[in-house]
């Protein structure tokens, strides 16, 4: 039982690396991108092929997976996301679905449809028991390197002037230009911010995931989910959520595994009838 809580909890807070940047792009930027797995799938073939074909060390590989995602997000950002900012949600879901099968095709037609198969380290292999609970090396270390950037994030949010500006150029973008904050780098900051988490995430996940060119929409439904049931104004309701449904995905997967991925959709629902607006919206947000 301690196991697949030790499990469902790194799962969860790999969930959470790979929805948060979601979070903050709807949230604090009221923009809908459902391309975001897009940019974790970058970070996870970028990771596999620094590795397989130039021999990268898998530590070097995250910090480089993120700058990559980060950088392409920044890009896309100010060519593409940024004409519709304005527009109706409509649009933009349309838009960034769009974006999607762009990418998916593009990596399916240049490096194949096959599994990607990542080669980890040695000392991040294999697992131990502690206690009787036996604990995954890599998921250990996925656990440690996420609670890390939940503190990062959450300091970054609320102690920073970036932070403050950020919030201030959600809430009123012409007051917040007038006191001199330059709204456009503001955005283009926080989007490519959130896109290097999601490389970072996918970087992470390749592993425990599995990576192809199906990966954006395989975990769209996930990504959405976590952000629908923790909310996203703050970074404490996304990460409680991902928690949740990573605990209850892999214990329903181990119980009653007839159910597969029924569980987590089941959780959702309950969720979203207790608190429709997730976990720690304000008061008033609709």
């Amino acid at each position: 039982m301690l196991t697949i809580l030790f499990d469902g909890i790194a799962y969860g807070m790999l969930l959470f690396v790979l929805a948060c940047g979601l979070a903050v792009t709807m949230g604090l930027m009221n923009f809908i991108n459902l391309a975001h797995g897009a940019f974790a799938m970058a970070g996870g073939y970028v990771t596999v092929l620094l590795m397989s074909r130039f021999g990268v060390p898998f530590l070097l590989c995250l910090p480089i997976a993120f700058i990559v995602s980060a950088l392409l997000g920044a890009v896309l950002e100010r060519s593409l996301y940024r004409r519709v900012y304005r527009q109706p949600h409509l649009n933009q879901v349309l838009f960034s679905i769009g974006l999607t099968f762009m990418a998916m095709a593009a990596v399916d037609y240049f490096l194949g449809s096959q599994q990607q198969f990542l080669q980890l380290p040695e000392w991040l292999s294999g697992r131990s028991e502690i206690g009787g609970v036996g604990i995954g090396h890599y998921r250990l270390f996925v656990i440690v390197i996420c609670v890390a950037l939940v503190i990062a994030l959450q300091l970054i949010l609320t102690k920073t002037r970036f932070g403050s500006r950020l919030r201030a150029a959600v809430d009123d973008p012409r007051a917040a230009s007038g006191l001199g904050i330059n709204i456009n780098l503001v955005f283009l900051s926080t989007f490519a911010f959130g896109s290097g988490l999601a490389g970072l995430g996918g970087a992470l996940g390749a592993d425990l995931l599995g990576l192809d060119p199906t990966f954006p929409l395989k975990f769209m439904i996930y990504f959405l989910v976590v952000v629908a049931v923790g909310g996203t104004t703050t970074i404490t309701g996304p990460l409680l959520a991902s928690l949740l449904l990573g605990i209850a995905d892999v214990a329903g997967k181990y119980y009653i595994p007839t159910m597969g991925a029924f569980i987590i959709y089941c959780v959702m629902i309950i969720a979203l009838m207790w608190r429709p607006q997730g976990f720690f919206a304000r008061g008033g947000s609709k």
